[in-house]
């Protein structure tokens, strides 16, 4: 391991102390797993971007054109579900 002198803005400094109390770890723990955090969102993304482009779009093509036709949920490009609907339970019907 590595010390690591950091500076922090004041009300930072006061709203990690809180959230590191409140996960009941020491503030060192809490600034760790913070930047554990941000690092493997950074490389998944970049992992995401290199596997992207190795995609060969032809055989997308050819994997959804055996795909019966199926019209998509709502214009096909919203969330899901939409955030304007509410969930229903299994047993309700539309």
């Amino acid at each position: 391991m590595t010390a690591l002198r950091l500076r922090l803005p004041i009300s930072l400094h006061h709203t990690v102390r809180q959230l590191a109390e409140r996960d009941d770890v020491s503030i060192n723990q809490f600034i760790t797993t913070a930047v554990a955090e941000k690092v493997a969102a950074l490389l998944a993304v970049d992992y995401l971007k290199a596997r992207a482009e190795r995609a060969d779009r032809g055989a997308i093509d050819r994997v959804l054109a055996r795909v019966q036709h199926a019209t998509p949920y709502g214009d096909g490009w919203g969330s899901w579900p939409p955030v304007d609907q509410p969930l229903r339970e299994p047993h309700q019907r539309a």
